[in-house]
């Protein structure tokens, strides 16, 4: 993290919001020829264009052991993602990038949220007002997907979608395309949720009942929306030409498409909130902490994006 590498990735001014005490540990665990900086948010901006600006998040990180998540650290992580928002909210940054976090150990904590989207949500709220949905969107250059259910069981899936969350989720896509991303006309595609989008009924109904209608009222209500398709034709290059996102019922028929495409270059976007929020599409990687092996291609891609969106 130079300052040649910076400006060989082009990424904009950033600051980590950690204990600046760990961060100087784990370079220098990994022999990172690196330069920290314990600094301010007024005095970060500066602070990059010769070292890595580490912003005390309040906490201290009381293990911080490579690859052995601890309970103990929890409080540091939420603490870090609470003041990320709080930043943003007071004007001090443009956008929040997160890392990976590990919710089984977070959950120990007492952390109540399926996962970062919800917990934004609600930080929003706390500082903002009003009520916010957030929608998780995987963006890449090839393909943007949203899944419209996410942390569930399968077994769920068809109790939770409704036609109000499919219009719900549409419209905040929809809108956050043109706003964040420019794009003046944003074109929705819909993947069913049985085999061959219920093959007319015979696999299944949901695609008759929920999800057609909720498309007919996106188009009523000026939405490009297109759909329901079979999920297994959705994907390659002819058909992604058709569409700027597609939106799906689950989890892996969102992620695993864009995941085979981009791997290391996609990114995780949060729509739906009064502020920026990008992260990499990845994991925590426990099995390889600490090694210097690590990829960190869909990281730089999240705070890059997350400039351009800002």
């Amino acid at each position: 993290m130079a300052y040649a590498t910076r400006c060989s990735h082009d990424l904009p001014p950033f600051f980590l919001l950690s204990d600046p005490a760990f961060v100087a540990r784990i370079a220098a665990n990994l022999a990172l020829e690196i330069q920290i900086e314990s600094t301010t948010t007024a005095r970060a901006r500066d602070v990059f264009f010769r070292a890595l600006p580490v912003v005390y998040a309040g906490r201290p990180v009381a293990s911080g052991v490579s690859g052995n998540p601890d309970a103990a650290d929890a409080p540091s992580t939420l603490t870090s993602i609470e003041q990320a928002v709080e930043c943003v909210a007071k004007g001090e940054a443009r956008a929040v990038v997160t890392s990976p976090i590990a919710k089984s150990i977070l959950y120990k904590a007492g952390f109540k949220h399926p996962g970062h989207t919800e917990f934004l949500g609600e930080l929003a709220h706390r500082h903002y007002g009003g009520d916010y949905r957030a929608v998780m969107m995987l963006w890449s250059q090839e393909l943007a997907v949203v899944p419209m259910t996410i942390h569930i069981p399968l077994s769920d899936v068809s109790k939770r979608l409704t036609r109000e969350l499919i219009v719900e989720s549409g419209e905040i896509v929809a809108r956050d395309l043109k706003a964040r991303f420019r794009v003046e006309n944003p074109r929705l595609a819909f993947a069913g949720l049985n085999p061959h989008a219920g093959e007319d009924g015979a696999l299944g109904r949901e695609e008759i009942d929920i999800i057609a209608p909720a498309i007919a009222e996106l188009r009523a209500r000026g939405v490009e929306a297109s759909g329901p398709f079979p999920a297994d034709t959705m994907f390659h290059k002819a058909a992604r030409a058709k569409y700027d996102v597609a939106l799906c019922p689950t989890h892996d028929q969102a992620l695993i498409p864009i995941k085979t495409l981009a791997f290391e270059r996609g990114v995780n976007v949060t729509l739906g909130l009064p502020f920026v929020r990008t992260s990499p599409d990845h994991g925590t990687a426990f099995d390889i902490a600490g090694k210097g092996v690590a990829d960190p291609t869909s990281l730089i891609e999240a705070i890059k994006l997350a400039g351009r969106m800002t």
